[in-house]
């Protein structure tokens, strides 16, 4: 078995293997372990359901490492398990629509980082406005650090209502956009 597993890894295209180890690389800026977007990457282009020891096996990972990367990315909800008919083992493929993808891997991040962010800074803000000892710069800038965010947020909340298809079309116009926009002068 191992055998076979080695010529499969032995067998990947050059684009899907320079896919996953560029995703890999991709992966380890964003705070993702190179292994756990290895996997994601080879699911992502897999035609078909792989096994772990299958995904072990291509990508030369330990078969540990492998279930345990397959734990986080259906944490995020990147994959999922399938049944495969006469098959004993767990077989997984990721999400393969680019838009819920993103999706959820914003929806992820703002779990994890905005908001935890914003009550920290709720909490930040509320203590400043009760410490006389605390000068008028660093209590303003907290109160726009908060805003800021919670206007992030609230954008981020409204795109997600935005259906697919015309969210595209608002990327494409990007800066063009402002054309539409009352143009107001800047504050001095």
């Amino acid at each position: 078995m191992t055998e076979i597993l080695e010529c499969e890894r032995m067998r990947l295209p050059p684009a899907v293997e320079r896919f996953i180890l560029h995703w890999g690389d991709l992966g380890g800026q964003w705070g993702v372990n190179r292994s756990v977007a290895q996997i994601h990457a080879l699911l992502y282009l897999s035609e078909r359901p792989l096994a772990a020891e299958d995904i072990a096996g291509t990508l030369g990972i330990a078969r540990s490492n492998v279930s345990t990367s397959l734990r986080e990315l259906a944490g995020w909800n990147l994959i999922r398990r399938v049944p495969v008919l006469g098959e004993r083992r767990d077989f997984y493929v990721a999400e393969t629509d680019l838009w819920e993808m993103v999706t959820r891997i914003a929806a992820g991040r703002k779990e994890r980082e905005i908001d935890p962010a914003i009550a920290a800074l709720r909490a930040c803000v509320a203590e400043a406005g009760s410490d006389p000892s605390l000068g008028a710069v660093p209590a303003r800038r907290l109160k726009a650090m908060l805003e800021f965010t919670e206007t992030l947020d609230g954008w981020y909340a409204q795109m997600l209502r935005v259906p697919h298809n015309t969210l595209a079309k608002l990327i494409r116009l990007g800066a063009g956009i402002v054309r539409y926009l009352p143009v107001r002068p800047p504050k001095p």
